[in-house]
């Protein structure tokens, strides 16, 4: 998974874009373990985390720019 040093080079468009894309990856485990399909819970964890890494350099962004 992406390290927060990965997402603090990223542009605020490059972040907008990767958030979009963890959170349509984390919908479809969602869906796979709904379904009854075998989903390896670290990975579900480990996209959970990258989105919460992902949130918090944007919020660093935010407050570094106001």
């Amino acid at each position: 998974m992406s390290k927060a040093d990965e997402f603090r080079s990223k542009s605020s468009d490059e972040l907008s874009e990767a958030l979009l894309e963890l959170r349509k990856k984390q919908f479809g485990l969602r869906m796979q373990r709904g379904s009854g399909q075998g989903v390896r819970s670290s990975e579900v964890k480990d996209t959970r985390k990258a989105i919460a890494r992902l949130k918090t350099v944007m919020r660093e962004n935010d407050s570094g720019n106001s």
